[in-house]
């Protein structure tokens, strides 16, 4: 039976899984170490799994979806190739999470999420750790947020069938993409830089996300 909550060294699991979890596995960049050291995830998982929050696995959130587990987050984070300048727009706001990380490196963060219930319950959790400038639209997010293009980066936290087109149009000049794309039950994730009309993508591996479900995306999350 697990502990209590309140008996838990939430930092020091922190500190285990960046070095274990992270590090261990290639993740360097400074920015992105600091963040994930600095956020504490236990904030962002319902009660149920709190002493689960710093283990090696996505956690499910409700709704039917999932946090990601901390090394998909920081891989995400560190392909974007963040600068404390950069604009950035999040598709899938979720529990907050990633947002949090994110706004730990860059106070220009904006981030759609199509389930209000995440949406608010993000914004509480955000608030409860002093980063209520992460700006949340309720809204398909394969639509982006055009009033507020161009992005820098861009980081897209479910399963695509394609790259959304809007999504690609609304990267600034030489901004980056980073989408998880494929079936609705694997996918490939890449890197999407753009160079004028042009756009270079790279593969960084396999990986398991819920499905993006909107216009441009799948058609729905059944």
């Amino acid at each position: 039976m697990p502990c209590p909550a309140r008996d838990i060294d939430f930092e020091l699991l922190r500190l285990q899984m960046v070095e274990q979890q992270l590090q261990a596995r290639g993740i360097s960049d400074a920015s992105v170490l600091r963040a994930m050291r600095t956020v504490p995830r236990e904030v962002f998982v319902p009660d149920a799994y709190r002493h689960d929050a710093y283990r090696d696995a996505p956690l499910p959130i409700g709704s039917g979806q999932t946090i990601s587990q901390p090394y998909i987050v920081a891989l995400m984070t560190e392909l974007l190739r963040l600068t404390a300048f950069d604009r950035v727009l999040e598709i899938g706001t979720g529990s907050g999470y990633q947002a949090a990380v994110l706004a730990t490196i860059t106070p220009h963060v904006y981030s759609v999420e199509r389930i209000d219930r995440l949406a608010q319950g993000a914004r509480k959790a955000l608030n409860s750790i002093g980063l209520p400038a992460v700006r949340i639209l309720t809204a398909d997010g394969t639509h982006g947020w055009p009033e507020h293009a161009p992005f820098d980066a861009i980081i897209v936290t479910s399963g695509a069938p394609g790259v959304p087109e809007p999504l690609k149009l609304q990267l600034a000049e030489h901004g980056r993409l980073v989408i998880p794309s494929g079936t609705r039950y694997s996918q490939t994730l890449f890197l999407i830089e753009r160079r004028g009309k042009d756009f270079t993508e790279t593969e960084h591996g396999g990986c398991v996300f819920v499905p993006l479900v909107g216009r441009h995306g799948w058609s729905d999350d059944s």
